[in-house]
């Protein structure tokens, strides 16, 4: 294997930095919003073009917060998301920096839409241990679609079988094998020489 692709939800980050629980655990106390209303508003309607670049994040969310909390901004919500969404593993961390030191590439490959992808890789820092990220708004597709696996191996820019992918999602990594990648699903707990035992000399 010479390139490792990392999910980021589930794998990578695990909810609120304080105590890991989900993100908007706490978002109806501090800002005044249920989570569900926001789900049922926003997410289920408006998530599904956002996440593959179709449409831009905080003037759709605004739309959606001027009907259902005309008093919190979109901006401000934003920010309290990514902000309570970026307890960073690590322990996975650390044995990631061992493969790149190795020669092994490493990439990101999640759904995110633009904004949140700079988050993560300018402000949470995750472009100091990545090689690059390849997420679903940058190419038009989100996992497990295969035109996101195809896109992603095109521009790792090597074949399917070099390809090494953890996942914490069953479909993705099932998709990513049918691809020809050799994915696994990463649970709670794991660790990546558990996950990828082709890795197990280098972390």
């Amino acid at each position: 294997m010479t390139v490792l692709m990392v999910d980021v939800d589930g794998v990578l980050i695990h909810g609120r930095p304080a105590d890991g629980l989900p993100h908007f655990t706490y978002l109806e106390r501090d800002l005044g919003l249920r989570p569900d209303l926001l789900q049922q508003e926003f997410f289920q309607t408006c998530w599904g073009d956002i996440i593959i670049g179709r449409e831009p994040l905080e003037p759709r969310l605004a739309e959606v917060l001027a009907k259902i909390a005309p008093h919190l901004g979109a901006a401000v919500l934003i920010d309290y998301w990514f902000e309570n969404d970026s307890r960073l593993d690590r322990n996975l961390l650390a044995d990631l920096a061992g493969l790149r030191q190795s020669g092994v590439t490493l990439f990101l490959a999640t759904n995110q839409e633009h904004r949140r992808a700079r988050y993560l890789m300018e402000q949470l820092g995750l472009g100091e241990h990545f090689d690059d990220i390849l997420y679903s708004a940058a190419l038009g597709h989100s996992k497990p679609s295969p035109d996101f696996f195809r896109l992603a191996t095109e521009r790792a820019g090597v074949p399917p079988g070099e390809i090494a992918f953890i996942d914490d999602m069953a479909a993705n990594v099932e998709a990513a094998r049918r691809f020809g990648w050799n994915a696994a699903q990463w649970t709670a707990g794991a660790t990546l020489a558990g996950t990828l035992p082709i890795f197990a000399k280098w972390v």
